[in-house]
């Protein structure tokens, strides 16, 4: 038996605690500060085809800074815009819904009597409640009453154009149209009015300055920056530093800005030390209006353009880069859409999903580099106001028949106008494997009679939940838009 005086077992007391206050401390030194949540960049260009930057095929312009985020993050090669047109397109890509879903479909017009409906909860709504600074600077086009704009759609700030540019007195084709001036919005007030091509040079320039002075004020805490540019849709307009940049005229010069306000925001993420800390991610609207022939954009080689339920319409660029959570350097073919970006973000982000039913699905892990993953099994191709006009399942697509646009058998245009095109030619019936026939040339439904089966059953599916006008569908779960109070 060991005895111990006072004093030792006091002594001894003293010494275990100096250890344990010591080991105590440098736990807590060691300990990893938490990390904060991630800055969120997205831009959004309007009617940039698959095949418009130099990664992805381009020629007579190249566009190094976004050539470089696809070097320095992943492309995805397989994403889809939720339909291939402006408001439809972008209310998907807000809410993570089908556009018809929300009421919402087409361009919608200066002076729409319905827009957005803010009891829809968008992504910045979302990052607002968790503390995010939100920012947008661009266009709009989801409704220009007062009601539906963006500081009532969750964003604190916003400076940009109401909707499509060309909606003004001096459209192309459409000269006699009795469209408003069309103004900058600055919060919710209209401002100088775009009068011109001279004036619409500037819109690229203004928009990335916003941007850039958006992160400078919000460097400190996290933010969510929507870019959503307003071309390359026509009419077609560069900066003087930019005219005659490039051997492919106009577009090549507006691409040629465009890459560099993306170059101008990237350089701004490092210059403040937040650059590790951004998920910035690039995409377009829809395809290329290409009616507008040497003022629009490529489609890649996939069949039709904007305004189309072809993969011409729908296949779009996507970048995405977070250095050292993204990999670098990769390319996913997987099946991605516009509506999944928010459920992503949300995740990331530590918010919340909305409380109404959406269509998006997390791909957070194929993000990170998780190639086993196949986050999307499927995809409707809605167009018009509700017409359900193909459906996807993995690589296989049917087409059903269906009126539509076609660019096809048409000469483009010249010069800023556009060449005739149809909106009333009569597709027939196709199935399309995209793994050997991306172009939806060959109809290979004779040959597989029981993928038509099993693609019509998941047609049914869509129509009993979203309807279908081409057969006179009501769907289940459609949702009403806002609507101008009176």
């Amino acid at each position: 038996m060991v005895f111990i005086s006072k004093r030792s077992s006091r002594l001894l007391l003293s010494v275990l605690t100096a250890i344990g206050v010591g080991l105590s401390i440098s736990a807590w030194i060691m300990k990893p500060a938490p990390t904060p949540p991630p800055n969120i960049v997205l831009f959004f260009m309007d009617d940039l085809g698959y095949g418009d930057l130099s990664c992805t095929g381009a020629l007579d312009y190249t566009t190094p800074n976004l050539d470089r985020m696809a070097a320095e993050g992943t492309r995805f090669t397989n994403f889809l815009a939720a339909q291939a047109v402006c408001s439809a397109s972008r209310a998907a890509l807000l809410t993570g819904c089908y556009p018809n879903r929300l009421g919402i479909s087409g361009a919608l017009g200066p002076n729409s009597p319905i827009g957005l409906n803010p009891n829809e909860e968008t992504l910045a709504d979302l990052l607002k409640e968790k503390g995010y600074a939100t920012g947008m600077f661009g266009k709009w086009h989801l409704g220009d009453n007062k009601q539906f704009l963006p500081l009532q759609q969750g964003f604190d700030e916003y400076y940009g154009v109401p909707y499509s540019h060309d909606m003004w007195p001096l459209h192309p084709a459409q000269a006699q149209a009795n469209y408003p001036a069309l103004r900058w919005i600055d919060g919710n007030e209209p401002k100088q009015e775009i009068k011109n091509l001279d004036d619409a040079s500037q819109i690229t320039g203004t928009i990335t300055e916003r941007a850039v002075s958006f992160i400078r004020n919000h460097k400190k805490k996290p933010f969510f920056l929507y870019v959503p540019h307003p071309l390359p849709h026509v009419p077609l307009a560069a900066s003087p530093k930019f005219k005659g940049k490039s051997t492919r005229g106009i577009f090549g010069d507006v691409l040629t800005e465009l890459d560099w306000s993306v170059g101008q925001i990237l350089g701004e993420l490092k210059q403040q030390g937040i650059d590790k800390n951004t998920l910035v991610i690039f995409i377009s609207d829809n395809g290329p209006w290409l009616n507008y022939g040497d003022h629009a954009g490529s489609s890649g080689g996939f069949r039709e353009g904007k305004g189309t339920s072809f993969e011409g319409g729908h296949r779009v660029p996507c970048l995405v880069r977070w250095p050292g959570v993204v990999p670098a350097g990769r390319v996913s073919n997987k099946l991605l859409t516009t509506m999944d970006v928010l459920p992503t973000v949300v995740k990331l982000c530590g918010a919340r999903l909305p409380k109404q039913q959406i269509d998006g699905v997390d791909w957070i892990a194929l993000l990170k580099g998780d190639n086993t993953v196949t986050p999307r099994d499927h995809f409707y191709y809605y167009y018009r106001k509700n017409s359900l006009e193909a459906v996807r399942q993995g690589d296989w697509k049917l087409v059903f028949p269906h009126p539509g646009r076609t660019y096809e058998g048409f000469l483009p245009g010249q010069g800023g106008k556009p060449g005739p095109s149809t909106e009333t030619h009569e597709f027939p019936a196709g199935l399309y494997d995209l793994r050997r026939d991306p172009g939806e040339r060959y109809d290979v439904r004779e040959q597989h009679p029981e993928l038509v089966a099993k693609l019509e059953k998941l047609a049914e599916e869509a129509r009993a939940d979203l309807g279908d006008d081409l057969q006179k569908r009501t769907g289940a779960n459609v949702r009403e838009p806002g609507r101008i109070s009176k």
